[in-house]
Formats: structure tokens, sequence, C-alpha cells
């Protein structure tokens, strides 16, 4: 259950309770004053309805269909209407490095082998560029290259040079292309007999093949997890033992190429005594042949949307299977990780914490960084920020990742380069597989709830003008209704729906994500917006009692005189109607922006809450004046003198809620200056 979907059960309930309390208090009222029961329930039956907004529902729903059109066109596919709101929540994100914060298009530029460093050339998967000092790495980037499931495409019609599988594996045939080496003679010379995939507990992959008269595994994965398992080196063309020096050698070259944001694989080797040999004796007593370093650099658009992240508060975890030296060098250059040390928590260190230390960890200041985590330690941590309170959005492309993304509170799956089963397990897709497309959405279901809350203030305002000409009428002793419970429907299925679906198309304001999350216990009657609508229903209200009293004076008689066939009376109940909805065509514009002037954004920005209000504006007209309808809604025409005053109160109301957002603009500045000039003694 989403919040908005809580929030609006809960407004649901308030309003029913308050409607039915209201309509069975004015009855009673009614009744012990000597009224008619038959009126009363009348009286009491408007009320209710005038304070139920009937049109809410399919304003919401079409709000959120909104946003989730405009967030397909921002590569963000939304599986469920009320995730859109949910996004706009997020307090935190859960990336993955690979492919979401980085291009996905590995590319090897290093080789390390018996102590030196040998560069390759070239950039994406074309085969084009070298490789230096060829006889010295041709065998190590043979043997990886065997020890790979991917395979290298040429170029097709709409696409160049592709790889069908791992990007990291595609990385390596294009290396072995480059220094030319034909893959398909050499898995001809040297077939496959044998396979142990890779898993992220072994962290590595092995092979078998037929060599000669004997069999050979071929293994790859990470340094650390491999080296353990070798106890030889090939060094100068010679096969030596792995000793402590040379050892460390090969993880200091490995922190040097993770310290330059390479991910980095070892590649080793082993004759075996048959294809029928275990795991366990495949892929222990390796002979190391070396490393090699892959570049996959940051997509061009994260920098922007991290900080972006940042001003809108909203805290960034990257949760990733790489080394952790390689993770924060990638956590720096995007920017998640700023000035300062960044502390990197492995899956070993998850293993070893119990939830109250996780739970410091993730509240505490320190930057954090999960690498060399499990699927599983991915799905803890979702869990154990949902129980500080968060809404957490999680990206995944792994079938094992399908746990945590279902725990979240948004789980985020790649359309590129996930698999099914993260698809099905998601209620978000990025078609670019783009981190940046995560923020993008974020804004606008941030931009969906301001849009809420405005057709909200909309509605509730007129509610109460609907409801103040009843209550006044009651109070005076005035014996008929001022408003029918038709004519309030009309206004709000005829007049109102219009408007506010108009308002649900709003584009988000400038300074959307320059605010923090609102608070998940925040209810959708904030306090901000309770006073927000009573300011404007109160400026309604007294318009619209205004409107009919005025019209009802002007007759000259008692109010016991007055019968529903009156033709005052029927003016008086026009005047109502058209008052409360002229009201609303002003009270459209106010509400488009909350702090920032309309005349700034243009009154004309929303061309489609210009067509609904003055379709609004011709009902009422045709309310007013055609016959048919007039017999309908009891109703009589309107004289100039009459639309002149309902227009005038309009514009007062607009003018009115100008001013107040020129104080309060007037009020943030004054602290702005004030924060700054706090900010600026301090740091002398």
């Amino acid at each position: 259950v989403s919040p908005l979907q809580r929030q609006v059960s809960d407004m649901a309930r308030r309003v029913a309770v308050v409607a039915i309390v209201a309509g069975v208090l004015l009855f009673a009222v009614r009744v012990m004053t000597g009224n008619a029961a038959s009126l009363s329930f009348v009286f009491a039956l408007g009320v209710m309805v005038a304070l139920v907004p009937e049109g809410l529902p399919a304003t919401l729903s079409v709000s959120l269909a909104i946003g989730v059109r405009r967030m397909a066109r921002r590569h963000a596919l939304i599986k469920r209407l009320v995730v859109v709101e949910t996004l706009g929540s997020t307090t935190v994100i859960c990336t993955d490095k690979t492919g979401t914060l980085t291009k996905g298009e590995m590319t090897l530029q290093q080789i390390f082998e018996s102590g030196h460093t040998h560069a390759v050339t070239g950039l994406g998967y074309a085969p084009e560029g070298e490789v230096q000092d060829l006889d010295e790495v041709t065998n190590l980037l043979r043997v990886a290259a065997l020890c790979c499931d991917a395979r290298l495409l040429a170029p097709v019609e709409d696409r160049g040079w592709h790889v069908l599988g791992d990007t990291t594996e595609g990385a390596i045939l294009v290396a072995l292309a480059k220094a030319g080496v034909d893959l398909a003679a050499e898995s001809s010379r040297t077939p496959r007999v044998g396979v142990f995939p890779f898993d992220s507990d072994r962290k590595i992959m092995t092979t078998l093949h037929q060599v000669g008269g004997g069999v050979e595994a071929y293994v790859k994965g990470s340094p650390q997890a491999l080296i353990e398992r070798c106890k030889e080196v090939q060094w100068n063309g010679k096969v030596i033992p792995l000793g402590p020096e040379i050892r460390q050698q090969v993880e200091a070259a490995n922190d040097t190429m993770a310290d330059a944001a390479l991910r980095v694989l070892a590649v080793a080797t082993r004759t075996v005594t048959s294809d029928r040999v275990s795991q366990e004796d495949a892929e222990h007593g390796l002979t190391l042949l070396g490393l090699v370093g892959m570049v996959d650099p940051p997509r061009a658009e994260i920098t922007d949307a991290v900080r972006a992240c940042q001003r809108a508060a909203i805290a960034i975890f990257m949760v990733t299977g790489d080394y952790g030296l390689t993770a924060e060098a990638i956590a720096r250059r995007v920017g998640i990780v700023r000035s300062g040390s960044a502390r990197v928590v492995t899956g070993t260190d998850l293993d070893a914490m119990s939830e109250k230390e996780l739970a410091t960890t993730l509240r505490g200041d320190d930057q954090v960084i999960f690498a060399r985590v499990r699927p599983e330690h991915k799905l803890r941590i979702v869990l154990a920020l949902k129980e500080l309170g968060e809404i957490v959005a999680v990206t995944g492309d792994g079938a094992n990742d399908a746990p945590a993304l279902k725990s979240a509170s948004v789980g985020v799956a790649m359309s590129e380069g996930g698999t099914d089963v993260a698809r099905a397990a998601a209620e978000m897709l990025l078609l670019d597989d783009s981190f940046a497309s995560i923020v993008a959405a974020i804004e606008l279901g941030r931009a969906v709830y301001q849009n809420i809350r405005r057709f909200l203030v909309y509605l509730f305002s007129h509610n109460l003008a609907e409801l103040a000409p009843i209550l006044a009428a009651t109070f005076v002793g005035f014996p008929l209704v001022p408003l029918s419970a038709l004519q309030v429907l009309a206004i709000d299925l005829g007049s109102d729906v219009l408007p506010a679906l108009a308002l649900g198309a709003e584009a988000p304001e400038p300074d959307t994500m320059a605010r923090p999350p609102r608070p998940p216990g925040e209810h959708l009657f904030s306090s901000e917006v309770v006073r927000r609508f009573l300011f404007l229903g109160v400026i309604e209200s007294i318009g619209v009692v205004f409107a009919f009293f005025w019209r009802i004076h002007s007759a000259h008689l008692p109010f016991s005189a007055f019968r529903a066939s009156n033709p005052t009376y029927r003016e008086a109940l026009t005047m109502t109607q058209a008052s409360i909805v002229v009201s609303q065509f002003f009270n459209s514009f106010a509400v488009r922006t909350d702090r920032e002037s309309v005349l700034r954004i243009g009154l004309f920005s929303n061309p489609p809450l210009i067509f609904a209000g003055l379709f609004g504006l011709s009902f009422v007209t045709c309310v007013s004046y055609v016959p048919l309808l007039q017999r309908v809604f009891n109703t009589a025409p309107l004289r100039p003198l009459d639309w002149l005053i309902l227009i005038s109160f309009g514009v007062l109301l607009l003018v009115a809620d100008e001013s107040r957002k020129a104080v309060h603009r007037l009020i943030d500045r004054r602290r702005h200056v004030a924060a700054s000039r706090g900010l600026s003694l301090e740091a002398h």
C-alpha cells in the first residue's frame, strides 16, 4: 500500500465523518427551531453533498496517469499508478553501479602480467586499437576469453559492434580481437568440455577445455577470491611459487587499478585430471596468469542527477558487488562521495553486523558505500532502511535481486540489461538503465503530489463556499435552501472536475528538487493545505453569501414570504451557483503555485485550465439562461450588474492570494539573508 493510498483512505474517512456529523447537527438544529422535518432534511442533505468532493477519485486517477505518461517520456515505465506518488516520497535510493551509474560498456584498458602493466588502446566494442607487448599478454587474454560465455557481434543495419551477454566478458573478447587472435579458431583447437558457472558466493567462473591429450581449467573472477586459490604464478615466462613478495605486487596492482575506477579480474589456469573433475579440485592449486582492468565510464548525466538528489535531501547508497576501491572511485567521480573519507562496508562486514549496528551505520554521518555484497545483503539493507521509516527506491537487474526489489518501496529494474525475473518483481522499469531517469521520475512524482494538493485546495475551498450559504440561511432563519443538492452536484461534476484535472497536469515548479522529501507520516490534509483552503474558502464564502442575500434583500420581502417559485429566490439561487463557479475560475489560477506569482509563470501557460474554466462558466451561463435548465435547477436569468459583482469577488480572491504569496516570498528572502549572514559570521 502506497503512502497516497493510506492518506486518501484516511481523508475519505475524515470527510465522511465530518459530513455526516454536520448533516445530523444541522437537521437537529432546524427541527428544534420549528422548521419542517422534510425541509430540514433537504438542508442536511445539501450540507453532506457540499462537503464531499465527488470529483476527487477521477481527478486523482487522471493526475497519476498524466504522471505515468510524463515518466515514460523520461525513460521510466511505471507498472502501477500509485507508484508515481510513492516515487515522489522517496527519501533513499539504493543503486547499483554498473550500467546504472556507468554506461555499462566495459573496455579493457590495462593488463598486469609479470610485474608490468600493459596498455590496451581504443574504446567501446569495436575491435579497433592496439595491445602493448603482445607476446607477453596473448596467452592471458586467450585463457580469459575462452572462459567467457558472451559473444561479440559485428555491426548490423541499426547498430554498431555490440555484445550479447555480460559486458565484462565482452571487453575481454574485444581485447583478444585487438590482439589479432581468432577466438573461433582457439575454441575449435581447445574445445570446452565442462563449466562451473559464476556465482556470487565464489565470485569466480571456471571452464574446462580439451588441450591435446589432457584437460585444463581456465578460471577468471574477483582477484581477492581467486588469488587465495593460487599456489603458483606465471612470471616472466616461468611458473614459480606465489610467494608473499609477488602476492604483494599483485595486490598492489589490483588496488592501483581499482583506485583508477577500473573493474579488475584475475585470470588463472590449472591442468586437471579429466573433464569429470570436481569444482573444488578444478578451482584450487591454480597458476595465476595476471590481472585485467576494464573501465566503465560514468554516464554523462549522472553528476547532475546526483547533485539534484543532494539538493532534494535524498540519500544515495551505492550497493554493488564490485571491489570497494573501484566502487569508491566511481562514487567520487559522480559525486555520491564528496570531500572527505568514505566508509566501505563489505558483505563480510555486513555478516558481522547486528541489526542495531547496521541501523547506526545507515543513520550515521559517514559517507557509506556497500561493496562486495550479495543479493541477500541488499535485501537486508532495504529492510533496515524501511524499519527506520525511509521510503526506499532500489535498483536491480539479476534474478537474485527480486526479493530486494519486491521489498522496496519502489523496485526499479533495468529494461536493457535486466532479467525477466527482476522486471517482474519491480514496479518501475528504466528504459535506458540510467540513474538519472530515477531522479527525473522522482521529480515528476513530487510534482504529482504537489498537483494533488493543489486540486485538494481547489476542491475543498469551494466546498466551504457551498456550505457557507446553507449554514448562513440556517442561522438567520431563511426557510429555503440557498443551494440545492442538485446544484451542488452540478458544480462539483459539471464545473469543477475539468479544472481540477487541468491542475493535475501542471508542470513541476522550478524549486521542486530544492525541497526536502515530505515527512512519510504527513497527511494530504497537512496544516499548510488546511490553512490555504480555509484562506481561499473564507474569501469565496463571503462572496457567495453576499451574492445570495444581496439578491434576496433586493425583493424587500420578509424571509417568511419566500416560496420556491418566487422569481427573486430563483435569481438568488442562480447567484449562489454562479458565484461559486466564477470564484473557482479565479481560484484555479491562484492555486497553480504555492509561492511563485501566477503572473510570473504566465496566466495562459496551462491552456487546458483556461478551456476547462471557460467550460464551467459556459455551463453556469446555460443554467441561467436556457429555459429547460432553468426548470431543472429552478434558476432565473442574471443581469449584467450581477455578473459584474460576481467577477469583482473573483478578482478580489486572486489579488488576496497573490498578496499572500508576496508576503511569503518576502519572509523567505529575509530568512535566506539572515541564514547567509549567520553562515558568514560562523565562518569568520
